[in-house]
């Protein structure tokens, strides 16, 4: 029973600790590069995107809000240029990212679109 209890209370602190956004700046800012790896997988589709001062990861929506976004497999590949408008993290040493858009090959995909800044 206590494994049981102290499971459930990992599993909920994991959850809580996944989502959300106080992890990252309210600031929104700009990453431009190229494309890794593309993973579209539970619970957060992420790319791995190189740029001149290394390898981000880049976290989307949930795979549903994803898709919605018209982000689905064949999306984008390895190689693609791609334009991150987003909330990079609070720990300066931690090159993450969460996209509200991306923009890849001139296509943009608005996975947050009602979190997007306009100046």
């Amino acid at each position: 029973m206590v494994m049981l209890a102290a499971a459930g209370t990992m599993t909920a602190f994991a959850a809580f600790a996944h989502h959300g956004w106080t992890w990252a700046e309210e600031k929104q800012s700009e990453l431009t590069g190229t494309i890794r790896t593309v993973a579209i997988a539970p619970p957060h589709p992420a790319l791995e995107v190189e740029t001149a001062d290394g390898i981000w990861n880049v976290e989307l929506g949930n795979p549903r809000q994803t898709e919605r976004s018209g982000f689905v497999e064949g999306s984008a590949k390895p190689g693609d240029e791609i334009v991150v408008l987003g909330n990079r993290s609070l720990d300066r040493s931690e090159k993450r990212m969460k996209a509200v858009r991306i923009t890849v090959a001139g296509k943009v995909f608005d996975i947050y679109p009602e979190r997007i800044e306009t100046n």
